[in-house]
């Protein structure tokens, strides 16, 4: 008999995206929903089951990052918001 993985789930920092302009460049978006820099991560996932997404931005524009942190689209804001 197998034993069936749950991972934990992440705390919901806002329910709604994080509509940002970020500069073009790698962006750690944090998937655990703890960190005190929302929408990235400042490593206090340590310890558990999550780790950051990583995304790179080609060029400067606006981001809307996921807020609630259960976007099927990764980092980026699919409207899961408007289900929890």
């Amino acid at each position: 008999m197998s034993q069936k993985y749950i991972m934990s789930k992440p705390k919901i920092p806002q329910k709604s995206p994080m509509v940002i302009e970020v500069e073009a460049g790698t962006h750690a978006w944090c998937s655990c929903g703890e960190s005190s820099k929302q929408p990235y991560c400042d490593g206090s996932h340590t310890g558990s089951d999550f780790t950051p997404i990583i995304e790179k931005v080609e060029e400067k524009k606006t981001v809307a990052w996921c807020g609630c942190k259960h976007s099927a689209n990764g980092a980026f804001c699919d409207g899961s918001h408007s289900k929890l």
